[in-house]
């Protein structure tokens, strides 16, 4: 089964400086039939204006992966890094028992538009802790690439919970087949660009979809320079 979570029915938050759209509950948008998916929490999709950003703030239990899509982002925290997060970079923070950070655009110049996300830890008080690593254009061009999971398998950041993290980036008519392990297992896709179809569904930009008790995914491109991210949770 296959149930589409539309763009357009986002939440949506717009300070002047940060245009945010939300998947899932999150700040003042609440909806109680989206307070998340499985252990997903959160998919944010964040443009935020030149020289603008969020203020140090901390968090507690929550591991947070961060996404960039167009420009730079630059993270600092209390743990003491610091770093630029462009294109093609993924980065995992765990706030475990408390962190602090701040992220604000790189550039004074260009916007920045990224995607937030938020997963619930397998467990709580774990030492924060932050990782960050580059997946080039071709590690994901035409399939899935794992750039996130529990053991950091496949040179993958770590999630400190039972989620396997793919992107993929695909050109017109290139498709993708994923055989689902299991049917204990929770699949959440989000389209970050472009346009599929999966399972006869069509999605654009903005769209998530849950699917449960599906043997396979079946992915088609239907537009160049798609980008997806696939979740597969128990």
């Amino acid at each position: 089964m296959l149930t589409i979570r539309p763009s357009t029915a986002r939440g949506q938050a717009n300070f002047g400086w940060l245009n945010s759209k939300h998947t899932f509950s999150f700040g003042e948008y609440y909806d109680l039939n989206y307070m998340g998916f499985s252990s997903l929490r959160v998919i944010n999709e964040d443009r935020v204006s030149p020289s603008q950003g969020f203020s140090t703030h901390s968090h507690r239990d929550m591991e947070i992966v961060s996404y960039v899509l167009e420009g730079e982002l630059e993270h600092k925290d209390s743990i003491g890094n610091g770093s630029v997060i462009r294109p093609g970079d993924v980065q995992r923070m765990s706030a475990g028992s408390g962190i602090s950070h701040s992220e604000f655009n790189a550039s004074s110049q260009n916007p920045v538009h990224f995607l937030q996300i938020w997963i619930l830890p397998d467990a709580q008080g774990l030492p924060p802790s932050y990782e960050q690593k580059y997946f080039s254009p071709e590690a994901k061009q035409g399939k899935l690439k794992l750039v996130g999971s529990p053991d950091g398998r496949d040179d993958s950041v770590t999630i400190h919970q039972d989620v396997l993290l793919y992107v993929a980036s695909l050109n017109q008519n290139e498709k993708i087949d994923y055989l689902i392990p299991s049917p204990k297992r929770n699949l959440w896709i989000q389209i970050a660009q472009g346009k599929v179809e999966v399972n006869g569904h069509i999605l654009s930009a903005g769209d998530g979809a849950a699917i449960v008790l599906e043997e396979k995914m079946a992915i088609a491109s239907l537009a160049n320079s798609t980008e997806i991210l696939l979740f597969d949770m128990a």
